[in-house]
């Protein structure tokens, strides 16, 4: 029987890759979702696994060559597999054998009962490795199927691993705070009546007990001398550049394409070295026994050098205005419990800025735009970036086609995404793709504040706290709530004219929310 070797999905407006290395031969064994090669995108790269169990026949489509979605390229003949090499156990086999196990497990027999390996789950697109953050059950205790064992952290979101069966947690093989990959190893279950005695597992299987099963297992397709990719060697040679004067990001320190344009870019700009932080000044020892250490986590470090690129690479200039904000008061007072009765969702502030948001986007595009290299690229629809607060730092979800919503969708979405990302259970599609942002700083307190571009964005809305003050109104001084609002922008697309007009757009249709009826 002979199964197809098919290029997958290769992502959004992605229709085509280059065949960048093969890790397999014809004739070489392989096993179920063993790396068998590489395609290479002109945004990411892509491993193609094996889809069964057995021996490479053909390759059909060679390295350098460009394919399509599904096209084919190669065979795998499973006749192989039950050859005398297959019946040996090897540490790879251990490793990678998935037929019929739990979506996070492997089970191999032992004189106790049954070891259940308990594996990193999928991270999400282009997310390679995780911190395990923290476990919720040690070595000796007793889980059941589908309870929660332990907790991974990426740059974006955090991971619940489940346990794939019941049984007692044997072995813990990544401690808290150890880095781990994608399809890693990180403890065992024993799910037989051996208990809690967490007999040793055969020695083969301990030569793997670490998961770097990419690391470690040689027919993974990792080679002796690491081929650089093909379009990569390429672009060295149009570019004049050597080897060693790229720094290689892929499989093993494999060189891509887009390595070779920042390193290109890099050599172009020649920026003078960067300003070290300097050095920490001494501290008296009464003071050092008093301080606390703590390593930022993945997610601190992504929101740290985001803000910092924002910083480097836009042009950021904040425009402020004030709003009072007596009318969508009166009229929120008017409709609470009413709205809350029909919808189920309470009828908060957030519903009213992003449909006045909207409202301005539809009259400044440019807002909701941004920079691809010399191209501006306007979006037709907006996808709001609500910035939230959580334990864990600051995460942006994304309420698509907010601009399409009533209310009671836009408050049913936010409530939902919020939630989600306070119990850190946001997946990293939900926080992608946003066209404008908006941050609530008022509900710790702010007054004012500047907000800082969510990349690659180019506006974003600061929203702060709701104050009583003194205002003339009609040569009248009256007490009215006012909000300060501010609106920073990238000014390299958005001029200050634009700016203003958005910003007043936004106040004129919150002080008179039939504006928004009217379209006015």
């Amino acid at each position: 029987m002979t199964t197809e070797i098919r290029v997958p999905t290769l992502g959004e407006s992605v229709t085509e890759a280059t065949v960048a290395t093969w890790f397999k031969k014809p004739g070489d064994t392989v096993e179920v979702d063993e790396m068998l090669c590489e395609l290479e995108t002109d945004k990411v790269t892509v491993e193609v696994p094996s889809p069964a169990a057995g021996v490479l026949a053909d390759i059909v489509a060679a390295e350098g060559e460009t394919v399509g979605v599904d096209a084919l390229l190669g065979n795998i003949s499973e006749s192989g597999n039950a050859g005398p090499e297959d019946t040996k156990p090897r540490a790879e086999d251990t490793e990678e054998t998935e037929a019929e196990q739990p979506a996070n497990g492997e089970k191999e027999a032992t004189e106790g009962g049954e070891t259940v390996k308990v594996m990193v789950p999928s991270l999400g697109e282009s997310v390679s490795e995780a911190t395990v953050a923290t476990w919720f059950k040690k070595e000796g205790e007793s889980v059941e199927a589908d309870e929660m064992l332990c907790e991974l952290e990426t740059d974006k979101v955090s991971v619940e691993v489940p346990a794939p069966a019941a049984g007692v947690l044997s072995k813990i093989l990544k401690n808290e705070g150890e880095t781990v990959e994608a399809g890693g190893q990180l403890a065992e279950l024993n799910s037989g009546d051996g208990g809690g005695s967490a007999k040793a597992a055969p020695a083969v299987q301990d030569e793997g007990a670490e998961g770097e099963a990419y690391e470690t297992k040689p027919n993974r397709g990792s080679r002796s001398d690491t081929e650089d990719a093909p379009s990569a060697k390429k672009a060295m040679a149009e570019a004049g550049l050597s080897r060693d004067q790229v720094t290689g990001t892929g499989r093993d320190g494999r060189v891509m394409k887009e390595d070779v344009a920042k390193a290109i870019s890099a050599a172009k700009s020649a920026p003078a070295p960067e300003a070290k932080a300097p050095p920490r000044a001494p501290v008296p020892a009464d003071d050092a026994a008093r301080e606390e250490r703590v390593k930022m986590t993945r997610l601190r470090q992504t929101i740290a050098r985001r803000l910092k690129d924002a910083q480097n690479t836009a042009a950021i200039l904040t425009t402020y205005n004030e709003v009072d904000m007596t009318a969508v008061m009166e009229l929120r007072k008017t409709y609470k419990e009413e709205f809350e009765k029909k919808h189920g969702v309470r009828l908060g502030f957030m519903s009213f800025f992003t449909k006045a948001c909207c409202h301005a986007l539809n009259e400044v595009p440019e807002v909701n735009a941004e920079i691809d290299g010399t191209d501006i690229v306007y979006k037709n629809f907006v996808h709001m970036g609500i910035a939230t607060g959580t334990p864990q730092g600051l995460v942006v979800p994304v309420i698509r086609d907010a601009d399409s919503l009533s209310f009671a969708g836009i408050e049913k979405a936010i409530n939902e995404k919020g939630k989600r990302a306070r119990d850190g259970k946001l997946s990293m599609a939900e926080m992608q793709g946003g066209t404008f942002t908006i941050s609530n700083g008022g509900v710790y307190g702010s007054l004012m504040s500047s907000p800082i571009l969510n990349p690659p964005q180019s506006g974003i809305l600061g929203m702060h706290k709701i104050q009583e003050r003194p205002m003339v109104v009609n040569g009248e001084i009256v007490i009215r709530p006012m909000m300060y609002l501010a609106l920073s922008y990238d000014h390299r697309i958005v001029d200050g004219k634009g700016a203003v007009t958005f910003l007043v757009r936004v106040k004129e249709a919150l002080e008179d929310p039939q504006r928004l009826l009217m379209d006015l």
